[in-house]
C-alpha cells in the first residue's frame, strides 16, 4: 500500500470518544522483529489450568467458544479504555452504524469505575432535550444495570428503532437521588455547523461534531457571515465546546481554513515513539473524494483576523487537534477550560473469523510535538462555566494511557467551577424556581442555540479579545504591532 493511500485510510482512524468513527483497515500479521521471542510457557500453563478448573467445577457448562471469547474480551479490554474485542455481530453492527443511519439518543459515552459515563450529549438530539448532561453516569438502561457493561454493549442497548422509548437512570454529582429520564429514539442527523453574526464585523461559528461535510459547512458559514455583514469580517469565534470529535480529515480541514497552506496540523507516533504520519493544511490531507473542494472561495480574511477558540472538558479528540494546532501556530487565543485529553487513535482490525479488535495504535501530537493524552489543551485565557457542576476527563478513566511526555494527568477532581458560597446560592435559587419558570426554560429549544455573550461568560471574553487586537496579541504572547505614523504628522514634527 502506498504512503498516500495509507494517509487517506488514516484520515478515518480518529474517532470520537466512543470510537464510532474509526477506520476499517486490514493489517498484516507478519512479525516486525526478525528474532522470535520465547513463548511465556508458565503463563500459558496457568491459563490452561484456569480453563480446566472452569470446565470441571463451574456450576454451569460453558462451551469452549464462550470461554475463549471471554478471554479475548478481557485481554483486549485490559489494555486501555478505548481498546475492545468485537464478536461477529458486534463488528457487523459497527460497520452498519458508521455507514448508515440508525435510531439513537445522541451522546458520546465512555466508561469509568465500571459504569457507562456521558462525555457529552450532542446538540439538538433526544439526549440533550431530555436533560442528559456531561459527566452523568448511566447506571441503568431500562431495568438493566450497566455495572461491568462495555461501552459497545451499552451503545447497542441504547440504539434501536426510531420512535421507540428507552428509560435511563442517571447518577449525577451533587444530585440527592438518581435521575430517571424517558427518551424516544430518533434518527440522529447532527447539523455539525451553526453560525451567527454576534455584532457588525464579528462572527461566530459553532462546530458540534466533525463529519464528512464539516469542512465545507465551515466555509459556507464564513461566506454567509461575510454576506450578512456586507463587508469582510474583523474577528471570529470558533466554538468547540462539548464537541466530542469525529473524523480526522474534518479536524485537518477546519484547521486549514485558518492556517497558512502547508502548516503542520497533527502528527502521530506509534510503538516506541515511532513516527507515523504528518498531516498538514493542504487539500490532499483533508479532501477524501475527487472533485471535492470544500474550502473553495474561502473568505481570505479568515487567515489573518483575530480568532478565538472556545473549549471545555467536553472538547475531545478531533476538536483538541484543531485547538492545539491553532494554539501552537499562535493563530488563535484559546478560551475556556482544559479540554478532555483524548490523544489516542483507534484502528479497527478485522480478524479471520469475522470478528475484529479495536486497538489503540498510536498517539497524536500537536505541531510543537505536544501530546494532549490525559492532559488536554490548556486554555490561554481560563474562564470557568458557572453552570457546569464539574468536569469529566480522560484521566478519570480506569486504565487510561498516561502522557508519554510525562507531567501530571489532569482529571475532574482538579476543577472547581465556582466558589462554594455562590454554588449554594445558585442551588437555593434553583429550588425557589416555580414550575412556570422551569417550563419556560424548556420551551423553544431553537432559541437557546442563539449565542448570547450577555449570558455566556466564556463567549463574552472571547468576543472582547477579538474586538481588541492588542489584548488578543498579548494573550497569544505576541508583541502588539505599533501603528505606522502618519506622513503628514511626521513632516510637521520635522519643522
Amino acid at each position: 500500500m502506498s504512503k498516500s493511500t495509507l494517509k487517506k485510510v488514516a484520515l478515518y482512524t480518529l474517532g470520537a470518544f466512543s470510537g464510532v468513527a474509526v477506520s476499517l483497515s486490514v493489517q498484516s500479521f507478519a512479525a516486525e522483529k526478525e528474532k522470535t521471542e520465547a513463548l511465556p510457557v508458565q503463563s500459558i500453563r496457568t491459563m490452561a489450568e484456569v480453563y480446566g478448573q472452569i470446565k470441571a467445577n463451574y456450576y454451569q457448562d460453558k462451551t469452549d467458544a464462550e470461554l475463549f471469547e471471554g478471554a479475548m474480551k478481557g485481554m483486549v479490554a485490559d489494555l486501555d479504555p478505548h481498546s475492545e474485542y468485537m464478536d461477529k455481530k458486534g463488528y457487523a453492527d459497527l460497520k452498519e452504524n458508521t455507514s448508515g443511519e440508525f435510531g439513537g439518543l445522541g451522546m458520546e459515552v465512555g466508561q469509568e469505575d465500571g459504569f457507562v459515563k456521558v462525555v457529552a450529549p450532542i446538540e439538538d438530539t433526544p439526549a440533550e432535550r431530555a436533560g442528559v448532561k456531561s459527566g452523568d453516569f448511566i447506571v441503568k438502561i431500562d431495568n438493566a444495570s450497566t455495572r461491568g457493561m462495555t461501552v459497545s454493549e451499552a451503545v447497542k442497548k441504547m440504539r434501536g428503532k426510531p420512535g421507540t422509548k428507552i428509560t435511563l437512570t442517571l447518577s449525577r454529582k451533587n444530585a440527592d437521588k438518581p435521575i430517571v429520564v424517558n427518551i424516544t429514539r430518533a434518527i440522529i442527523k447532527v447539523k455539525s455547523v451553526r453560525h451567527h453574526l454576534l455584532e457588525p464585523g464579528y462572527g461566530y461559528i459553532r462546530v458540534t461534531q466533525f463529519q464528512e461535510r464539516t469542512v465545507g459547512a465551515v466555509n459556507d458559514a464564513a461566506k454567509a457571515l461575510v454576506k450578512q455583514n456586507k463587508a469582510p469580517l474583523k474577528g471570529i469565534i470558533l466554538d468547540l465546546r462539548d464537541d466530542p470529535g469525529g473524523l480526522l480529515n474534518g479536524a485537518v480541514g477546519v484547521s486549514a481554513a485558518f492556517l497558512p497552506e502547508g502548516a503542520t496540523v497533527v502528527s502521530t507516533k506509534g510503538r516506541d515513539g515511532k513516527v507515523g504520519m504528518t498531516l498538514k493544511a493542504m487539500p490532499e490531507d483533508y479532501i477524501l473524494s475527487r472533485g471535492s473542494t470544500p474550502l473553495s472561495g474561502l473568505p481570505p480574511e479568515l487567515k489573518t483576523i483575530p480568532l478565538t477558540v472556545l473549549i471545555n472538558s467536553g472538547s475531545a479528540s478531533a476538536s483538541e487537534i484543531v485547538a492545539g494546532a491553532l494554539q501552537d501556530h499562535k493563530r488563535a487565543v484559546i478560551v475556556g477550560t482544559q479540554s478532555f485529553g483524548k490523544g489516542s487513535v483507534q484502528t479497527v482490525i478485522p480478524l479471520s473469523n469475522g470478528s475484529a479488535v479495536k486497538l489503540t495504535t498510536s498517539l497524536y501530537y500537536t505541531p510543537k510535538d505536544r501530546s494532549i493524552q490525559a492532559q488536554g489543551i490548556a486554555p490561554d485565557v481560563e474562564v470557568k462555566d458557572k453552570d457546569r457542576a464539574y468536569e469529566s476527563r480522560e484521566a478519570d478513566l480506569v486504565g487510561h494511557i498516561g502522557n508519554p511526555l510525562g507531567g501530571e494527568d489532569v482529571n475532574s477532581s482538579q476543577y472547581e467551577p465556582i466558589p462554594k458560597d455562590e454554588a449554594e446560592k445558585d442551588a437555593k435559587d434553583t429550588k425557589a424556581k416555580s414550575d412556570k419558570d422551569k417550563a419556560k426554560e424548556k420551551e423553544d429549544i431553537s432559541s437557546r442555540r442563539i449565542p448570547n455573550p450577555a449570558k455566556d461568560d466564556q463567549l463574552r471574553k472571547a468576543l472582547e479579545l477579538v474586538k481588541n487586537p492588542a489584548e488578543w496579541q498579548k494573550s497569544l504572547g505576541l508583541a502588539a504591532k505599533k501603528p505606522a505614523p502618519k506622513k503628514g504628522k511626521d513632516k510637521k514634527d520635522e519643522k
